[in-house]
């Protein structure tokens, strides 16, 4: 007991049935006799109470989320007070975007080989200093700096805190961290327009930063109150300074270079070439990290599995339509009305975060999740062409537009990605939400710039070309979906519905999800295709 309580590693431990693998922590009766036996088990006063580790996580999360989609309308506010360009502005916020990036790998690599509780203290605190950093900054550099840090802690704190969470209180539990996962990350970013707009209307933008201040020093307190010391996952896990290096380096060059689009050509030496190589370099990473032996991330098995790779796709096209319909919207409305009006008018975006919300609990546990990220795409598609109208659009659509994109967002990415997390056991389901969340945040957050720039330079005027850029958020809703529909029929997958006990288990997948492109392979070579295994 002693050995294991020092912390042998994940395998070992799962194994010998003392540490479960799935939950990242030890089973309460387990834990229990650890503490006894070796006091080496600290808890905080809170501790296994659900309420408030979601509450914890809601609060790690939130501030920054919102923040990245409240910022368009105050960058004129911030710049005049700070006295920088709009361009210094765009460079700060796609380093900070980056580095969210980059710390959903880090996040893997930290938990596998130090004590993940006491790392989310760190990361909290980490949290804590950019806030008060970026909040109290009289220039650019405190500015930028403290941005970039609570970027990197926000994708620290959500690998870290969120797949326990989901896994460590049971199958009771898992529809309401569904639903609030969901509210967490796409509500906060449909928030963001309003919650920029009321801010910009008061003409300032330092109560809104010393707010997140105040909501970032309440999550380290809770990630104090519900601390429980468990040792690393796996000691003996190697160390990946290839993979790390990877997402450093494209993900910095990739959004170095669309920032640079504020004031350079898309063409241009200075924002097309890092805009490429970094997202060469994010290529090679998936590549690499699937031909590893032993990889940080787990991509093999997401990319041969028909459900996983779906799941993806439907998610990352979602996340850039949507994101960038949004901006660019909200750009065109941004020269008809003041900013606390167009927030109001992005207000039923949150709503239809709401909604979906609820929705995704309903049908969690049922077969019907496989059809929501497809309804939600649909409805996606639907907000974009209500938008495309007319621009700029009056109150009357853009508040129906604002709606549909709401509910078509809340009902495709984070469906889209339970869908694939299912598909995989859930032992690995750390792993497949970094790599996920990598390739989300490279889609919502480096995209949205490519697409102001493309409505500003094409078209020949700002409001004929962000109606083309919509056209191609709609085809991108439009595409995503179909390309959804056809892995699954070219695979041979049909909807399940998902063996919960067996997943939260960590045994086994939720529910079968055949090769990719199964049913091809099945008509061109039967004899080469696996049987699908016996479903219970």
């Amino acid at each position: 007991m002693d050995t294991r309580a020092r912390g042998i590693g994940w395998t070992q431990l799962h194994d010998a049935q003392r540490f479960d693998a799935a939950r990242c922590v030890y089973p309460q009766a387990v834990a229990a006799r650890i503490s006894l036996t070796s006091g080496t088990i600290r808890s905080g006063r809170l501790a296994g109470r659900y309420p408030a580790v979601a509450t914890m996580v809601v609060f790690a999360l939130v501030p920054y989320l919102v923040l990245s989609a409240a910022l368009q309308p105050l960058q004129p506010i911030i710049a005049g007070d700070l006295h920088v360009s709009a361009q210094t502005l765009s460079l700060g916020t796609g380093m900070a975007n980056a580095a969210y990036a980059v710390g959903t790998v880090l996040a893997v690599q930290f938990a596998l080989l130090f004590p993940q509780r006491r790392m989310l203290v760190a990361y909290a605190t980490l949290l804590v200093v950019g806030s008060v950093l970026v909040a109290a900054a009289q220039n650019a550099g405190t500015f930028i700096a403290g941005h970039v840090l609570q970027g990197l802690a926000t994708s620290l704190m959500l690998i870290a805190a969120a797949p326990p969470l989901a896994l460590g209180f049971g199958k009771e539990r898992l529809r309401e961290t569904a639903m609030i996962m969901n509210l967490c990350i796409f509500g906060a970013v449909a928030l963001g327009p309003t919650i920029g707009g009321i801010q910009a209307h008061a003409n300032g933008w330092r109560p809104l930063f010393w707010a997140v201040v105040a909501i970032s020093v309440a999550a380290l307190a809770l990630t104090v109150l519900t601390f429980e010391d468990v040792p690393p996952l796996d000691r003996s896990a190697p160390r990946d300074p290839l993979a790390i290096g990877l997402a450093t380096a494209g993900s910095v060059a990739a959004f170095y270079g669309a920032s640079q689009l504020v004031t350079h050509r898309f063409l241009d030496a200075q924002a097309f070439v890092p805009l490429v190589v970094g997202i060469a370099l994010l290529v090679v990473l998936i590549v690499y990290q699937a031909r590893a032996r032993r990889p940080l991330l787990t991509i093999r098995s997401m990319l041969t599995s028909t459900m996983p790779v779906a799941g993806i796709v439907v998610a990352l096209f979602g996340a850039a339509a949507s994101v960038s319909a949004t901006a660019l919207t909200a750009g065109v409305l941004a020269q008809r009305y003041g900013p606390l009006h167009v927030g109001l008018l992005f207000l039923p975006e949150f709503g239809g975060a709401v909604l979906t919300a609820v929705v995704l609990g309903l049908v969690l546990e049922r077969r019907a999740v496989h059809y929501l990220p497809l309804a939600g795409m649909l409805l996606l598609a639907a907000g974009i062409a209500v938008f495309r109208i007319e621009l700029p659009p009056s109150d009357g659509l853009a508040l129906v537009a604002s709606g549909l994109t709401g509910i078509g967002l809340g009902a495709t990415v984070a469906p889209a990605l339970f869908v694939a997390g299912f598909s995989l056991p859930s032992a690995s389901l750390q792993r497949v939400f970094a790599i996920v969340e990598l390739l989300r945040a490279v889609a919502a957050f480096m995209i949205a710039p490519v697409f102001a720039h493309f409505a500003a330079t094409v078209g020949g005027d700002p409001i004929a070309g962000a109606g083309i850029a919509l056209w191609i958020g709609l085809g991108l809703a439009i595409g995503g979906a179909a390309i959804g529909v056809l892995l699954y029929l070219l695979g041979g997958a049909r909807p399940q519905t998902p063996r919960m006990d067996a997943f939260l288990d960590g045994n086994s997948p939720a529910w079968y999800s055949p090769p990719l492109l199964a049913a091809v392979r099945a008509r061109s070579s039967p004899a080469d295709v696996a049987e699908e295994p016996t479903r219970p």
